[in-house]
């Protein structure tokens, strides 16, 4: 009994440590890099426009010292000065704002971005922002980051709160098919790789391409024809061209004027306003749903 017992708790201590050890390795960011939590970070560039927007939303924009080109969301994020695109960076402008702490979109693009601020003793993280599960992620990342876990949680959740919301209000709804018309030459769409995808569900809808597994496949005018969907999602360019182009006249939701017309301010990133790109989608689809 008594070598069972010192068993059992060998075999408990064994768990204990290697628990420990686990908690103890760091966590790796979407490149592969691990990622360094330590003293808050005071001066931050942000090449991604979804940490652009949750740095703001964590209360720490004023340490924003640089951005991308496409970082317009809020208003204040215009005051941030501008250090080019997102991929590819100019390594020396970002080194010369002299940051401790850069985050990068995890593409192969800017790994070797990743890996010369790294040597320069740059704390770099990359993450890949592309699903509603991503940003959850990303902002109790960044919270912990500036030194604000509880903001980066409470930011999460009230997203999360949103959009379980709109899930909700529109779950006893019929679910129509949507064509979300992205780019016209090629035809882009989204497939079931985006997030954009997962709104539309959420909002009680239907992607006519969520057979697809990439972000946003290219697809032909000949196959939206025979898929047929209900309802085409546009920005008001794009569906200004879709009602005045010959080419879609022959489509249902032409004829019938069901081009719906989203703000791609909103809905155009995976960040602070997926809670209200949803409500907006879902008031479109499902008029007066969302109050």
């Amino acid at each position: 009994m008594r070598v069972r017992v010192i068993a059992t708790v060998s075999v408990l201590l064994l768990a204990g440590c290697q628990s420990d050890s686990a908690r103890a390795r760091p966590a790796s960011d979407d490149l592969g890099f691990a990622i360094a939590v330590g003293k808050p970070a005071n001066r931050i560039v942000s090449l991604n426009p979804a940490t652009t927007d949750l740095i703001f939303a964590l209360g720490a924009g004023r340490r924003l010292v640089g951005r991308t080109h496409w970082d317009l969301y809020p208003d204040s994020a215009r005051l941030v000065p501008d250090l080019g695109p997102g991929l590819r960076p100019n390594i020396e402008a970002v080194i010369g704002t002299h940051p401790d702490l850069v985050l990068l979109y995890a593409s192969q693009d800017n790994r070797a971005a990743a890996t010369a601020l790294r040597a320069a003793g740059i704390n770099t993280v990359s993450l890949r922002i592309d699903h509603i599960a991503d940003f959850h992620r990303a902002a109790r990342l960044i919270g912990r980051l500036v030194g604000d876990s509880a903001r980066g949680v409470m930011v999460s959740d009230s997203v999360k709160r949103t959009l379980l919301r709109v899930r909700a209000a529109t779950a006893s709804f019929e679910t129509p098919t949507v064509f979300w018309h992205i780019w016209d030459s090629p035809l882009i769409t989204i497939g079931r790789g985006s997030y954009m995808n997962e709104l539309v569900e959420i909002a009680g809808g239907a992607n006519i391409y969520s057979d697809m597994p990439g972000a946003s496949p290219t697809v032909s005018i000949e196959d939206v024809l025979r898929r047929n969907p209900d309802f085409i999602i546009d920005g008001p360019e794009g569906a200004r061209k879709i009602d005045h182009d010959p080419k879609w006249s022959s489509l249902g939701a032409v004829k019938a004027g069901r081009v719906l017309v989203v703000d791609t301010a909103i809905v155009g990133r995976p960040s602070v306003r997926l809670g209200e790109a949803a409500v907006s989608i879902a008031n479109l689809l499902h008029p007066g749903a969302i109050r």
